[in-house]
């Protein structure tokens, strides 16, 4: 919760007899799921960095899953697909489609 790293700027300058309201700096562990208030309300307590590694990692995930969903049918193999038996799925399992249909909403949820 941000509200204990405000707490604790206010603990540490009083402890410190600091002037400054922010007397040392923190890292936003478990920062995945965190609400745009959350994070600013953070950002103004001293955080200088957050780690969302969770957030990432799932948007990517979903990027893919989603591609894959969307063009399963062109995915079971080199050859043939919904359009004709003979027709190429190169274009659907080069592996920069679907990398780029992760990198959009893990871009997107940054």
């Amino acid at each position: 919760k941000p509200v204990i790293l405000h707490n604790t700027q206010k603990y540490i300058a009083e402890q410190i007899s600091s002037e400054d309201p922010l007397p040392t700096l923190f890292v936003f562990h478990g920062g995945s799921g965190s609400s745009r208030e959350d994070i600013r309300y953070a950002i103004e307590a001293g955080v200088i960095k957050m780690n969302i590694d969770t957030d990432t990692q799932w948007s990517y995930w979903d990027g893919i899953r989603a591609y894959e969903a969307k063009y399963h049918d062109y995915l079971q193999g080199q050859i043939g697909n919904p359009e004709s038996e003979t027709k190429p799925n190169k274009k659907y399992y080069d592996p920069r489609m679907s990398m780029r249909s992760a990198e959009e909403p893990m871009a997107a949820r940054l």
